[in-house]
C-alpha cells in the first residue's frame, strides 16, 4: 500500500496528469478491493457449509447435515465396477439421511479434504474438493467431491453433490 501511495504522489507531481485521473484510478482500486472482500466472504461461508456437511456425516447427526444440504438435493457417485466399466449411481436423499442416522457410534468416518477450489457467480457456487476417506482410521478410498450450492438470500446450501471413488492412484 505504501508503494501505491508513493507512486500516486509522483504522479500528482507531474503537471500533465489531472487530479481526476488519479481519483479515477483510486476509485477503480477500491472497487476491486471491495469485490475481493465479498468474494472472500462467500468463500468463507461456502467452506463453512462444506465443513458442516462433513461434521454431520462424521457424527451421524442428520440435524447438522440438513443445515448444510437442501432436502431436494441430488446425490450421485461416479465410479468403476469390478470389471472396470464406468458407472454412475444416484442415491435417494431420504435413504442417504437414514443411512447417516443409522451409523454406529463406534464407526469413525473421516473424510480428509485436501484442498478447495471455489467458483462463485451470484447465488450459485461450485466447490471442488479432492479427498481421502478413512474408515476407523484405515484408508478406504480417495476421490473428488463436486458440490453445487445455491444461496437463497439467507444462506448457502448444497443442492447437488457428485463424487468419485477409487482405490488406485491415491497419494
Amino acid at each position: 500500500m505504501s508503494k501505491l501511495l508513493v507512486t500516486l504522489f509522483l504522479i500528482l507531481k507531474n503537471d500533465k496528469i489531472k487530479i481526476y485521473k488519479v481519483l479515477f484510478v483510486l476509485l477503480l482500486l477500491f472497487s476491486f478491493t471491495g469485490t475481493l472482500s465479498a468474494q472472500s466472504d462467500d468463500e468463507t461461508a461456502l467452506k463453512k457449509v462444506i465443513k458442516l456437511f462433513f461434521k454431520g456425516l462424521q457424527n451421524g447427526d442428520t440435524i447438522t447435515l440438513k443445515k448444510a444440504i437442501d432436502d431436494r438435493a441430488i446425490l450421485q457417485t461416479a465410479s468403476f465396477n469390478k470389471e472396470g466399466e464406468s458407472e454412475m449411481r444416484t442415491d435417494d436423499f431420504n435413504k442417504f439421511i437414514k443411512s447417516i442416522a443409522s451409523k454406529k457410534p463406534t464407526d469413525v468416518w473421516e473424510e480428509r479434504l485436501l484442498s478447495y477450489s471455489i467458483q462463485v457467480d451470484g447465488n450459485m457456487a461450485n466447490v471442488w474438493t479432492p479427498y481421502e476417506f478413512y474408515f476407523n482410521s484405515k484408508f478406504s478410498h480417495c476421490g473428488v467431491n463436486s458440490f453445487q450450492l445455491f444461496n437463497d438470500g439467507e444462506q448457502w446450501k448444497i443442492i447437488y453433490l457428485i463424487d468419485t471413488r477409487r482405490r488406485l492412484g491415491c497419494k
